[in-house]
């Protein structure tokens, strides 16, 4: 058994046939096999968890004990550090306000082989872990999400976030396609070739989407596991605010869709210029054939740079379509660098 702060590691498995999932009994077997080792990380980025974070942190001791179990601090005013080091976390901080700013320091300061990220507010079972993490290496897996379920009768969260969720996923999944469930849950399993080749650039909880669309732009094995959600404690309130942060993550999904299908993104708007410049140019039009004459110059002109605007837009389109291929030609070479997750 590892204990904080050492290299605590998780022994290889044969991955299995077909994809069958790991099951617990079998992982546990696989402790216990000698040479060959996983290295776990479970990252757990905090901001004022004081009154969940102790407990947290000991419950992923007792579900992995083999894994090093790391809190990064993001400028908490109460003793959320204090208490996690107390638990037994190796604590860490990151000045820069932001949970976009937390993952980019967690993805770059930390080695391991698989990656445990999970919020600190206690709201999820530690012993689904178990289970992700078997299930990253049967895949194999670069992402594994965790799905929250709910006990019947019992509303973990409330209905302004279920309703932005599904609908912030829902958008996501028509833009860039339908391999992801609860985009917003705080509770994954990455790989290392994914941590390592993942270009973070959000500041707060669009950090979410960003960690969706690297997965679907570079077609990375997806699975998802469903995992129990519970309330906060009494005293303890969420980070999120509904309508702000949902619509600062709705304007980041539309710049992610603007960057990575920039041809489509520029179609469009080149399409509906298009149709605004005839929609004004058919009664000058109709009034030229009747009388010869084009008595409104000013609308003539504005539909006329309507259309060239147009053609400028999907000339765009088509210049950033090339320039974006080969980026995701450049993330893609970098993300096949580093080796797979591979039972022996």
């Amino acid at each position: 058994m590892s204990y904080p702060g050492d290299a605590g590691t998780l022994p290889r498995m044969q991955a299995a046939p077909h994809r069958r999932p790991v099951l617990t009994s079998e992982l546990e077997a696989a402790r216990t096999t000698p040479h060959t080792h996983y290295e776990v990380a479970v990252l757990i980025p905090c901001y004022n968890e004081a009154l969940t974070i102790g407990s947290v942190v000991r419950g992923f001791r007792e579900a992995l004990p083999y894994a090093r179990i790391y809190v990064f601090d993001n400028n908490s005013k109460d003793d959320t550090a204090r208490i996690a080091a107390e638990a037994g976390a190796i604590v860490r901080h990151e000045t820069l306000q932001g949970k976009g700013n937390v993952v980019r320091r967690m993805f770059r300061d930390v080695e391991a082989d698989l990656y445990v990220m999970v919020d600190g507010d206690g709201t999820y079972d530690p012993r689904t872990a178990v289970e992700m993490i078997a299930l990253a290496i049967s895949g194999p897996c670069d992402l594994v999400n965790g799905v929250r379920v709910t006990e019947k009768g019992k509303p973990a969260y409330r209905a302004g976030h279920q309703l932005g969720n599904a609908l912030l996923t829902g958008v996501v999944k028509f833009l860039f396609g339908d391999r992801i469930e609860d985009m917003l849950s705080g509770y994954k399993v990455f790989s290392r070739r994914y941590v390592k080749s993942f270009p973070s650039l959000s500041k707060g909880f669009e950090i979410e989407t960003e960690l969706t669309v690297h997965a679907l732009e570079l077609k990375m094995p997806i699975a998802h596991l469903r995992t129990l959600y519970g309330g906060r404690p009494k005293g303890s309130h969420s980070k999120l605010n509904t309508y702000r942060d949902g619509r600062i993550i709705l304007l980041y999904i539309l710049d992610l869709f603007r960057q990575e299908r920039p041809l489509l993104f520029f179609t469009l708007i080149s399409f509906i210029l298009a149709v605004a410049a005839l929609g004004i140019s058919v009664p000058l039009a109709m009034t030229y054939f009747q009388t010869g004459l084009v008595p409104r110059f000013p609308t003539l002109f504005v539909a006329i740079s309507m259309l060239l605007l147009a053609c400028i837009s999907f000339t765009s389109g088509l210049i950033l379509d090339t320039i974006t291929r080969g980026r995701r030609e450049t993330k893609m070479m970098n993300y096949l660098r580093i080796p797979a997750v591979r039972g022996e």
